[in-house]
């Protein structure tokens, strides 16, 4: 994109080999995929935890968030896709939720941490900086599809949308709000804020309690979600109710809550498994 010009997308198709197309949608989730658990490794190593775990649980979080993310995504689109069920499965023409993705990842979670006895919360901890890393890779796959985008726009970096990937209520209109490009710099800011306050932790023993790093990441990347999903034309919804809305400030709460229990309360946040039974791998 250049500053002051229209952009568009060059294609969903990254390159073709044949009958074969890799496309930048799932090009870039494998992409975010390994990059987010490279680090996560790195940190693991840093704070002193087995590595060979966190790449143990990247593939339980793959196995579940991916199919999770689509089933949510369907579920609140099944008037659309119950005509066209062979759909259903075709992930790699989009539409997936990643607050469906976070469900599924954090059932896998649990049920990983009670499996190996390790601290939840000291996964996700572990988790976080990665993921939100790897949701604003992900979310050019958006731009590639020509999806997730908000309303008409004129600013200097409005997005051109193809008529075919219009809504109907827009066809007149050419240029639109990038939505996907603000949550992917909006998820940027936040892992460089969960990236520094994890080294500030390993140099401050006890300033930051295992659980805050995850709970910092559900409220920051939250707020961002509300205001950015006001603006998308394409929200799942709920009656007259955008969902991401209703989930976002759900889990604004549910991490103010965690972190008054952590620095005001001065208590560990529950766990799946007690502390004297707890190994690091």
């Amino acid at each position: 994109m250049i500053f002051g010009f229209q952009f568009q997308s060059p294609g969903p198709i990254l390159v073709e080999f044949g009958p074969i197309a890799i496309r930048w949608y799932g090009f870039l989730i494998a992409s975010a995929v390994l990059i987010g658990v490279t680090l996560c490794q790195y940190l693991a190593k840093r704070r002193g935890v087995n590595p060979d775990l966190l790449g143990d649980l990247t593939i339980w979080l793959v196995l579940a968030a991916i199919p999770c993310a689509r089933l949510y995504y369907v579920l609140f689109e099944w008037e659309e896709y119950s005509q066209r069920p062979e759909d259903i499965i075709a992930i790699w023409k989009g539409g997936i939720a990643i607050h469906g993705a976070i469900i599924g990842g954090t059932i896998a979670s649990i049920i990983f941490a009670r499996l190996n006895k390790v601290s939840f919360w000291q996964l996700m901890d572990l988790v976080v900086p990665g993921l939100s890393l790897g949701q604003a890779i992900g979310r050019w796959g958006n731009f590639f599809n020509s999806e997730a985008f908000g309303r008409p726009t004129d600013l200097p970096w409005k997005l051109y949308i193809p008529p075919s990937r219009r809504p109907l209520d827009y066809l007149n209109y050419e240029y639109f709000h990038p939505t996907f490009l603000y949550e992917s710099l909006w998820n940027l800011l936040v892992f460089v804020l969960l990236l520094s306050l994890f080294f500030w932790g390993l140099k401050n023993k006890g300033k930051l309690p295992v659980g805050a790093l995850a709970c910092i990441y559900l409220f920051s990347y939250s707020l961002g979600r509300v205001w950015i999903e006001g603006l998308r034309t394409d929200s799942l919804m709920l009656g007259p109710l955008r969902i991401a809305q209703i989930v976002s400030l759900s889990a604004i709460a549910l991490s103010l809550l965690g972190l008054v229990w952590l620095y005001l309360w001065k208590r560990p946040l529950p766990d799946v498994v007690s502390s004297s039974r707890r190994t690091n791998g």
